[in-house]
């Protein structure tokens, strides 16, 4: 996968089968629970999951400021990966994104939950420093959290 160096990653064990980890991620209506840290919330504009399709999420915050994340699906396989990207949108247009990122999310069984890796790829050095310093780890992680705990309430 190129220049590992270049990318941010967090691998974590998710106390919720995958089958609900997966739905979690692929609802629209559970995503926006849990898709920015909290207090920001999530408002989903566009979600044609398929390879080509266009992912697109507002978030805004209670002091006024918000994030515009369009994005182009990539590749999904059910259940095991998502890959998606902000330099594409749906239609595999080009896009000029603010933070420019490929992530691969993959989901994998362990023990009664499931294993579960985002790595987020950078065209370079200086792009992957920014993600890292707007909190990549402790806002990932934050919404790996609230991940887990909207797949364990849902059926």
């Amino acid at each position: 996968m190129g220049d590992q160096k270049l990318d941010l990653e967090i691998s974590r064990f998710v106390a919720a089968p995958r089958a609900r980890v997966w739905k979690a991620w692929t609802d629209p209506a559970l995503l926006k629970e849990w898709w920015c840290p909290r207090p920001w919330k999530t408002e989903v504009r566009a979600f044609d999951f398929r390879p080509g399709g266009g992912f697109h999420t507002f978030m805004s915050g209670p002091d006024g400021g918000e994030s515009d994340n369009p994005g182009c699906f990539l590749d999904v396989t059910p259940q095991e990966r998502i890959v998606f990207t902000s330099m594409l949108v749906g239609g595999w247009r080009p896009a000029s994104p603010w933070l420019a990122f490929t992530a691969i999310l993959t989901m994998a069984d362990e023990g009664s939950g499931t294993r579960y890796v985002a790595r987020v790829m950078h065209k370079d050095d200086a792009e992957r420093r920014r993600h890292e310093e707007l909190g990549f780890y402790d806002g990932w992680g934050a919404c790996i959290t609230q991940l887990e705990e909207v797949a364990r309430n849902t059926s």
